[in-house]
């Protein structure tokens, strides 16, 4: 990966590749690839090589589109180049800060070498926020005024989260349709992902709401989590869910994601590393150099105070079964991490991700699809990202 290329410099040239294009034409072998500029210029097993151009030769090697991870909270700029060396060449910002947006502009130009930024509004949330520097809204006219305070601030999108009051949700909906900036997040409590998807959330994280939605107990278990008060309360309430999986429901609600057309960003890596956190080996990875000592520090609270119990298991193991259920059917879905919580590392486990979405029941295609094609459909860029076409941004990684 390189800073924006200068229009005056050699062409780039791959020899002998093996092309993984992702527009779902098979493996493109002994092929080569000409980069004039920052844009594909030629594609083909009989392209003549331009006479100064810089040519790698890639026999044994395969060509993908550069990936996304979809969703991240990483906010130190000097480790940006981490999802680079991983080949992850654009990333979506899932909680804004002033810096963002600034490193986000650098980037764009080539003064910053990191990957390309879609940033997030500050996290909008109820009345008392889960997080730090959240907006915190009340009600539908707060809700309102924080989608145009976050508009003219500069983000790309709004983030909703889990304890906005049904009013101040829907009222952020609307607004962001009169502002034309799409909004994504958690599902509140107090709404169901049915309503949410009606309302036109354009992306739901994590499986948020989901298998409460999912329960012949829908009512019942939602006005349990309204009234929860900690993250483990709420995870306990979903824990019952699974008594009461109704299979019916779950496909209606599939079905309306499809008919809606409402992405879905599992970030199963996060998920896993809930599930898991009390386990040794996690405490152990090698990877754990490349953290921040202070992130560390912050890491190892969260194991002491984790979950790891036999129910987040259990609840794990569903949330792969609908996952695979969402894709066989047609819900449009994203890879992302959830980057910066325990163990879910910048750049390398947006690999992970790959991998558990094909244990999900994704083909290997469908899953570098969810990290290539897909978010560039999502936000409306596939016309000159997402595969390896003529014409389109060399935005490419070359593998082994």
């Amino acid at each position: 990966a390189r800073a924006k290329p200068n229009r005056t410099q050699a062409p780039i040239v791959f020899t002998h590749a093996t092309v993984i294009d992702v527009t779902g034409s098979t493996p493109r072998r002994d092929t080569t690839v000409v980069i004039t500029g920052d844009r594909i210029s030629a594609i083909g097993d009989n392209v003549s090589v331009p006479a100064d151009a810089q040519v790698v030769d890639a026999t044994g090697k395969f060509l993908i589109p550069g990936l996304w991870d979809m969703h991240v909270h990483w906010y130190t700029r000097d480790t940006f180049t981490l999802f680079i060396a991983n080949g992850v060449t654009s990333v979506r910002q899932m909680f804004g800060y002033p810096d963002l947006l600034r490193w986000r502009d650098q980037i764009a130009k080539g003064s910053l070498l990191g990957p390309r930024m879609v940033v997030a509004s500050p996290i909008i949330d109820g009345p008392e926020p889960i997080w730090p520097d959240s907006i915190a809204v009340r009600n539908e006219e707060e809700g309102r005024k924080a989608v145009r305070r976050v508009k003219q601030w500069g983000a790309d999108f709004v983030k909703v989260y889990s304890l906005l009051p049904r009013d101040a949700y829907f009222g952020i909906a609307d607004e962001a349709k009169l502002q034309g900036i799409t909004f994504v997040g958690h599902v509140p409590s107090s709404v169901s992902p049915a309503e949410a998807s009606d309302a036109g959330q354009k992306s739901i994280e994590h499986l948020t709401g989901i298998l409460i939605a999912c329960s012949d107990k829908e009512s019942e278990l939602r006005a349990k989590l309204v009234k929860a008060d900690s993250p483990e309360a709420r995870a306990r309430i979903q824990a019952t869910a699974l008594d009461s999986y109704d299979q019916n429901k779950a496909a209606d609600l599939i079905a309306h994601f499809v008919k809606n057309q409402t992405w879905q960003c599992p970030t199963l890596t996060v998920l896993r590393s809930n599930a898991y956190l009390a386990d040794e080996h996690f405490r152990s990875d090698s990877r754990l150099r490349y953290i921040p000592r202070r992130m560390q520090q912050r890491w190892g609270f969260r194991i002491v105070h984790g979950s790891g119990s036999n129910n987040a298991k259990k609840v794990l193991e569903k949330q792969f079964e609908i996952v695979g259920a969402m894709q066989k059917a047609g819900v449009p879905i994203l890879a992302g991490t959830d980057t910066g919580n325990p163990f879910c590392f910048p750049g390398f486990s947006l690999h992970e991700e790959l991998a558990l979405l094909v244990i999900a029941g994704l083909t290997p295609l469908e899953a570098l699809r969810s990290a290539t094609v897909n978010p560039a459909k999502f936000f409306g860029l596939d016309q000159s990202l997402g595969t390896i076409e003529q014409g389109k941004i060399a935005d490419l990684v070359l593998l082994d």
